[in-house]
């Protein structure tokens, strides 16, 4: 591995030394926004684009007297792009800079007021599926119709090498341990928990998806496959403004996603928010088969069993926002956010053993049922303020993020013999509060320094506090008797100390970000036990590194080529409930359990692009992790125990391809593929763990433009069958077609029908159990009709700031509900 480290290193030198040229411009476009009445307009937003790439390279805010002036531009061939509010949108003709031109004077630019002009602009801009930049991958929400009246958690599982597994887990590009963003700030969410969190935020509310795999130095190192950005939607409008989305999904159960957003702007005072609601209604229908063996491979017993699950609620998503403007370069703000989930889940399931000889021996029918409540609430203080125009700029973010959940379970398990006669009745009750507050401050600093550079820096500390108890009844004559063997109460303490350095410059053709990111961990866990189990607690502290590198360069003088080399070194630190050391039963024979004895997981990430036109990108990548963690299965005694746990070495190599055409103005296609080796060893409780597997999953989407502003979309997805550790996942895929109806400028109706075919069936097997083996299949209401409608009131120009990363990082990623 060093040796690999020191050729990529001495490729990225080589790469620099060779194009890194003095051959920097510092050029300027200045010029004066009026509007038709010859006054000033203020405030407005000029922005710099890049003609060979689209990329936009500068933003400014006009003066008070309507003037701007941008700095600091390289070579290249530009256009200026204006929105201000009330005013139709502006775009220059082709402005060249150049060493014969590197001072330019724009004539006065007048706008024309929009109420005028509404009835004759007829607005063709569509944003396209996918936009690339040097660090990341740009999912446009709104792009693909058949995302209309889903959730998060599907669109999720519609973009390009993202997966999720039958147990809520998400992955990317093959690889777990991707930590997920709401908004730039961590969910503190997985596996299961996190599945039913992004199901309860509907998909009206998605802005963007933002995927890197080698986040820059700024973000938390946490996430050793990368990071998902989710970006909500906010209003952008002076005056006021409502958009509106009411969905309704039809599958053998009905559910509801609908939301509102809003934003009112006046004078330097900006409030926005919104609101959603889901109405959750599904179920799993679930089969498991295991089958038991003697020492000497004969058939010693097996077991069998269908479970009936339906998940009911109601979700709630709320966020309340306000900016205050004291000053053209100074911006205070807060924001609020609050999230209600009410579950209601039931399973019903009837489970079979039977004798070596294939005979029924007993059976088991069980009426689960667990109620409870999961409440979330945020506040962050955050403060902005630019010294001068294109000078320093300083950000600083105060956190407080609250969780409290009660979760109230009951097992009822009725036990028969193979005559069917019933032998015992048994009942469990069990209640889990739980709380958990992050407190974090983060402070940010950049400033552009000599020869085009620009400097990156800030400091971040969070501090975590999380309290669980659970507590486990059975049920005796009536009576209730502590289950000492599963009531426990469980402290955490952990605070992060991080702090880092980003350098990047623009040359001709060669664009440079580099970062170093050092971050310290000091974690505490204590385990108060019980009368029958004694106290026991763990300390842990580690510092770590963690450099990121990215070399872009443009092969031709349009940039229509361009060469892309990436590297980062990443952590994945356990979530909190999975230190946590409780057994929670599931059913009479799965038990989950947590592992106080998990160790953070570090992961080494290539990667080598290539990108054509911003229409067909292929990247290969190479990732080396260390103490992964994975769900793991163990069987004892017949018992079946769910519980994280470190694997010891994984490699991964990965290519995939996207690429995106319009091969006619009424028709686009956006394909994308992906193919990856994984290898895993590791100790495990049944000796040594050895997997590997070459697995591919690819995806295509088709969109037609017709007249009368109707849309039609197909789109699909295909996986083949797959190994994570010791689960064997078998293909599966999707086709979602979808159509659309503009009704008017600013009301839209979109009908969709979801797995068309019904083939997204998890179904798998579990290898490295002792003495047995394991399948399932689990088939979930993914067949279903989507009806969606979008209202949007009020003005629909730009004018509000778009909010930057707040301070509580990488905690909120890492919760369990």
């Amino acid at each position: 591995m060093k040796k690999l480290n020191m050729a990529f290193l001495a490729v990225g030198i080589c790469f620099a030394s060779n194009f890194v040229k003095a051959q920097a411009i510092s050029g300027k476009i200045t010029g004066k926004i009026i509007d038709e009445n010859r006054h000033p307009v203020d405030r407005a937003t000029v922005s710099l684009s890049r003609i060979t790439d689209s990329v936009t390279v500068k933003y400014e805010l006009t003066a008070t007297d309507g003037s701007f002036n941008i700095e600091g531009i390289n070579k290249g061939i530009y256009r200026i792009f204006i929105s201000s509010t009330g005013m139709l949108y502006y775009k220059s003709d082709v402005i060249k800079v150049d060493g014969q031109h590197p001072l330019i004077q724009l004539p006065e630019i007048t706008m024309r007021p929009y109420s005028k002009v509404l009835q004759e602009v007829n607005i063709n801009h569509k944003k396209p599926f996918l936009e690339h930049k040097i660090d990341r991958t740009v999912v446009n929400v709104d792009a693909m119709i058949s995302n209309a009246g889903t959730t998060a958690l599907e669109v999720l599982e519609k973009s390009p090498g993202v997966g999720i597994d039958q147990s809520g887990t998400i992955s990317f590009h093959g690889k777990t341990g991707v930590a997920i963003y709401i908004d730039d700030k961590p969910t503190y969410l997985s596996g299961a928990d996190l599945e039913n969190y992004l199901r309860s935020m509907p998909s009206s509310m998605l802005d963007q998806i933002e995927l890197m795999t080698n986040p820059p130095a700024k973000y938390d190192a946490a996430g050793t496959a990368g990071l998902i950005n989710i970006k909500t939607k906010k209003s952008k409008v002076k005056g006021f403004n409502l958009g509106m989305s009411l969905g309704m999904r039809q599958g053998r159960y009905t559910t509801t996603n609908s939301s509102a957003d809003f934003n009112y702007r006046k004078h330097k005072i900006n409030v926005f928010g919104n609101f959603g609601y889901t109405l959750m209604n599904n179920y799993n229908d679930v089969d498991i088969k295991r089958q038991y063996f003697y020492n000497a491979g004969q058939p010693s017993g097996a077991f069998s069993q269908n479970s009936y699950i339906r998940r009911k609620g109601s979700g709630y998503n709320a966020t309340l926002g306000m900016d205050i403007y004291s000053s053209d370069q100074t911006t205070v703000g807060m924001l609020f956010k609050g999230i209600i989930r009410s579950p209601d889940n039931s399973n019903n399931s009837k489970g079979q053993l039977f004798n070596k000889v294939g005979d029924p021996d007993s059976s088991v029918i069980s009426q689960n049922s667990e109620q409870g409540k999961f409440k979330n609430g945020s506040a962050n203080m955050n403060y902005k303020h630019t010294f001068k125009k294109d000078g320093p700029e300083i950000t600083a973010n105060l956190d407080y993020l609250a969780y409290a959940t009660d979760n109230n379970q009951l097992f009822l398990n009725q036990n028969y013999n193979s005559a069917g006669t019933l032998l015992s009745n048994e009942q469990l009750n069990g209640g889990l509060p739980a709380n958990l507050h992050i407190y974090a401050a983060k402070l940010d600093y950049s400033q552009p320094i000599t020869e085009g550079w620009k400097m990156e820096s800030g400091v971040k500390s969070s501090y975590t506090n999380t309290d669980n108890q659970a507590n486990y009844f059975n049920t005796i004559a009536g009576n209730p008797i502590p289950d000492y063997d599963k009531t426990n109460h469980f402290l955490y303490r952990e605070t992060i100390t991080a702090g880092y350095l980003n350098l990047n410059k623009d040359f001709k053709r060669l664009s440079i970000q580099a970062g170093i990111r050092v971050e310290n961990t000091d974690s505490r866990g204590h385990q108060l036990g019980n009368a029958q189990k004694p106290d026991s607690a763990f300390n842990r502290n580690y510092t770590s590194l963690f450099p990121t590198l990215y070399l872009l360069y443009k092969l031709d003088t349009l940039g229509d080529n361009q060469l892309k080399i990436t590297y980062g070194r990443r952590i994945e630190r356990p979530y909190y409930q999975d230190l946590n050391p409780f057994i929670s039963p599931l059913d009479k024979y799965t038990y989950y359990i947590g592992n106080p004895y998990l160790l953070p997981s570090y992961s080494r990430n290539y990667e080598l692009g290539y990108s054509y036109k911003d229409r067909i990108t292929v990247t290969m990548n190479y990732m080396d992790i260390r103490d992964r963690v994975n769900e793991t299965i163990e069987i004892r005694n017949g018992y079946y125990y769910d519980r994280p746990g470190n694997i010891g070495k994984t490699k991964i190599y990965d290519i995939n391809v996207d690429a995106g055409f319009d091969p006619a103005t009424w028709f686009s296609l956006q394909l994308s593929g992906d193919v990856w080796h994984i290898r895993e060893t590791s100790d495990f409780y049944t000796g040594i763990l050895n997997t590997r597997s070459t697995n591919f999953s690819g995806q295509v989407s088709l969109q037609f433009k017709l007249k009368q502003g109707w849309s039609l979309q197909t789109d699909g997805k295909y996986q083949s069958k797959q190994t994570n550790a010791q689960f064997a996942l078998a293909a599966k895929g999707r086709l979602n077609v979808a159509a659309a109806k503009v009704l008017s400028s600013r009301t839209t109706i979109k009908l969709s029908i979801s797995d068309l075919l019904y083939t997204n069936i998890n179904r798998g097997c579990i290898g490295n159990l002792y003495r047995t083996n394991a399948s399932f299949r689990t088939l979930s209401d993914t067949r279903a009709a989507l009806l969606t409608l979008s209202m949007r009131f009020g003005k629909s120009v730009d004018g509000q700031r778009k909010h930057d990363q707040t301070g509580a990082g990488e905690e909120q990623d890492r919760v369990k509900n």
